[in-house]
Parts: structure tokens; sequence; C-alpha cells
């Protein structure tokens, strides 16, 4: 058994995030900080990656354990997954006022002029893609900072991730000229997420799914989590 938890996190509130004083915050950095009391391991070590590097570096063993993804078929021939610790919509990020009157990526697409912008290696490029966005009017990016800042730049007219890190990312920068937009359930339904593992290790995804068992929906989450955002509903969704 392994006696310290490696835990890759970005730079994506409400998720993970650094505080002003350097200490590590957010709903997944808390939950995943709480499992690893509960297994007694010793260390929590926790390493900041960018998001094209979470699942190569379980691959390759520079980390136990990823923050909160989105479950998929893809992913899951690459990594095992714990049970889900999370339900979201996704969302867009466009300039305030919402000038183009984008209400999701269908509108986007009907925009022929209209950039989107989303992370390396997300579902959301997919999902863009599978809403009529053409493939020469989306373009990548490495981190949300980025992502965001083309936006308030109006390098592209729409950021594609999921609403509560768009909220997120707001909260912490009040000044920014963004808002964010709920995409319909229609073009995409609430999809689940979970912590990530490497594959082979059985034992510690069932120790770990024992434990979030435990947690998910007590007291001790729902205030956590309100916190950060996230409503009883938000959280009766997983139970």
């Amino acid at each position: 058994m392994i006696e310290t938890m490696r835990f890759a996190f970005l730079q994506e509130p409400p998720f993970c995030f650094t505080d002003a004083s350097g200490v590590l915050r957010g709903c997944d950095a808390m939950l995943a900080e709480r499992v690893c009391q509960l297994l007694e391991l010793e260390t929590f070590s926790p390493v900041e990656t960018e998001f094209a590097e979470l699942l190569p570096g379980l691959a390759s063993g520079r980390w136990e354990m990823t923050t909160g993804l989105f479950i998929s078929d893809e992913r899951q021939t690459l990594v095992d997954f714990t049970r889900p610790i999370w339900v979201l919509q996704d969302g867009l990020l466009v300039a305030k006022g919402n000038p183009r009157a984008f209400d999701g990526y269908r509108a986007v697409a009907k925009d022929h002029s209209a950039l989107i912008g989303v992370i390396s290696g997300q579902v959301q490029h997919q999902t863009a893609l599978q809403n009529g966005v053409p493939p020469e009017r989306i373009s990548i990016f490495a981190t949300q900072s980025e992502a965001a800042d083309a936006v308030a730049a109006g390098v592209v007219h729409a950021y594609a991730s999921v609403a509560m890190a768009h909220r997120g990312y707001l909260g912490r920068h009040p000044d920014a000229p963004l808002a964010v937009i709920d995409v319909p359930a229609a073009e995409k339904q609430p999809a689940a997420g979970a912590f990530a593992l490497a594959k082979g290790n059985a034992a510690l995804r069932q120790r770990i799914d024992s434990c979030l068992g435990d947690l998910l929906g007590n007291s001790w989450h729902r205030e956590m989590m309100r916190e950060y955002g996230f409503s009883d509903a938000d959280i009766d969704r997983l139970l």
C-alpha cells in the first residue's frame, strides 16, 4: 500500500487552486486530502500540472491520483476512475453582456465569424464539434487562465468548459469583463466526473471508493462543497 499520495491538480477554481499564501484549496483538493487522511497515508503531496499531462503522468508514475475528470469510454481505456465526485453542466465564458447572444455551442456554430476556445484534451473540444462548430474555428489553450484571457482580449469569442469552473474563475477575478452562459441540456447533458488512478491497483481504488462512500453527502462534505459554490441539489445528484 502506498504511503504518499501524489495528487495532480490544475489551477482551476473551484476544483483546485493555490491561494495567496500558496496553500492548495478547492473542492477536489479538499476531498482528496480528506480521503488520504481516512486512508491514514503519511503524506498528501499536491503536484501542479497542465491538463494534457494528467493522464500521461499517471501512466508514467509521476503521481497516484488526479483532480476530477469527466468519465469517458476513451479515458477508461487508459486509467481507472473512482466513484463520481460531481455531476456538472457545461458552460461558455463570453464577453460581459454576451454581445453575440450565445446561448450554447450551436449558437457559436451558426455565427460563422465566431471562434471558440477549449483546453487541450478536455471533452468540450469534442462536444463543440458534435454541435456543429467547425474544427478550424476551435482554438486550443493549455490552461484556464490563457483561455479566459483570450476571451477578454477578443482573440476568441467564447471558451467552453464546465460552467462551475467559469464561475470559480470569475469569483477570483471579479473585475474581468466576462460572463457565464449555461449550455442547454439539449446540447450536452450534465456529466459525471471522478478522480483518476493508474490502472492495475484495484485495491487502492476500492479503498478510495469506500472512503468516498462515507464522505459524499455527509455534513462535512456538504459544508465544504457549499464553500465552493455547490448546492445540496448538486450533491444529491451523486447519491
